[in-house]
């Protein structure tokens, strides 16, 4: 069927209309095809550790002791690689009660690489010294604290809680500790202090405080010097409180090492203040404390029938809790140990000669020894064999 005019110009019109439209349609596709293609790749977020929420304060000495956990996971729950740097804040109170935060500074910065050095238990402790000349100026001044922590450059975390301390004046350090070892005790003596660490007065003084510890004996030498070099094999902890500037350790053992320090104790407003540590007394303690000499030693002299005589010897129990076992000595003058008759250490209180000839005096010594080769003053009997028949 043939086409008409009227026809053909109407789909000339709708060619032309849909390359025009496919002309202006394509290049936006394009366009928008190249917007969704990949280029350069985006910079991870710095990871933020979450928000410190434990940090406590108390005074310890002449500064303000920080303790707080350190975080271990960021704020979308993800675990830090490192340790974060710790930042510390001091501020102060308003006279409502309320933390001024305009008035908080950064004090100290504490790099992740070095946390180990406060680590305490698991916690981090950190010491905040103030003169003592500001807390004279002024007792009972509250400070506070915060900390934010920071695994990257420019993101910090949020700040932490707020800590307060009030802080007053305490007793001057202790300089010297004297240390004694006797055979059941490690006796510590110290000078009483009379001033507060400023140079006043000291009033209140109630007593003293005595720390031990117990450290690794290759570093002793360096800790007599300085305590931070110390190789804990336990921390110090509390002892026990000393009413006078004295006290006794019963409760040690014979070659370990122990680090003692003293604080004095002073009695403020709010309670009883320390001073700081005193300088550190280290002591080995060496048993060279020999056992008591054996008691009540008899000598009986035995001849059995048809049998050569033997001499029984027996004593009483040393009570030492270190005591190894009991030596014999037999001599054949009164004023000589004369030979050891026992190679081996004697477990039981004990013995018998079975080598001693009829016609003879002996002279029998015995000894305890202790489990440190410590060896008693002899204990001596007589065993007369010159009257028995041949």
């Amino acid at each position: 069927m043939a086409i008409s005019r009227a026809e053909r110009v109407l789909s000339n019109r709708l060619i032309r209309t849909s390359a025009f439209v496919l002309c202006s349609v394509l290049p936006a596709m394009f366009f928008c095809a190249a917007c969704g293609a990949p280029g350069e790749p985006t910079p991870p977020s710095p990871p933020i550790p979450a928000a410190v929420t434990d940090l406590a304060a108390r005074q310890s000495g002449d500064g303000v002791l920080l303790t707080l956990t350190l975080p271990t996971r960021t704020v979308t729950n993800e675990r830090l690689t490192e340790p974060p740097a710790v930042e510390i804040f001091r501020g102060a109170i308003k006279p409502d009660g309320k933390p001024d935060n305009k008035s908080f500074r950064l004090v100290y910065t504490l790099p992740g690489a070095l946390l180990d050095t406060y680590t305490n238990e698991k916690h981090i402790q950190f010491k905040d010294p103030i003169l003592p000349e500001e807390i004279q100026a002024r007792p009972g001044a509250l400070l506070a604290y915060r900390v934010r922590t920071r695994a990257a450059k420019k993101r910090d975390s949020a700040d932490s809680n707020t800590a307060t301390a009030k802080v007053f004046p305490v007793p001057e350090r202790i300089t010297t500790v004297d240390a004694k070892v006797t055979e059941g005790a490690i006796e510590l003596g110290w000078g009483a202090p009379k001033k507060t660490s400023a140079g006043a007065t000291l009033d209140g003084l109630t007593g003293y405080r005595v720390l031990r510890g117990e450290i690794d004996p290759a570093s002793a030498e360096a800790v007599a010097h300085d305590i931070a070099q110390a190789k804990w094999k336990s921390p110090l902890t509390l002892a026990a409180p000393a009413p006078e500037n004295s006290y006794r350790d019963t409760l040690f053992e014979f070659g370990k090492t122990y680090v003692y320090v003293v604080r004095s104790v002073a009695l403020t407003p709010e309670g009883p203040v320390e001073s700081d540590d005193s300088a550190q007394a280290v002591v080995t303690p060496r048993d060279t404390f020999p056992p008591a000499p054996p008691q009540n030693v008899v000598a009986v002299v035995t001849t059995p029938p048809g049998e050569s005589p033997s001499v029984d010897l027996s004593w009483s129990i040393n009570l030492e809790n270190d005591l190894a076992g009991y030596r014999v000595y037999r001599s054949d003058t009164e004023d000589a140990r004369g030979r050891l008759l026992t190679t081996d250490l004697l477990p039981a209180p004990a013995y018998r000669d079975m080598s001693v000839q009829q016609g003879h005096p002996y002279w029998y010594s015995v000894t305890a020894v202790d489990r440190a080769g410590n060896e008693s003053a002899p204990t001596t009997v007589t065993a007369d064999l010159t009257q028995l028949s041949h």
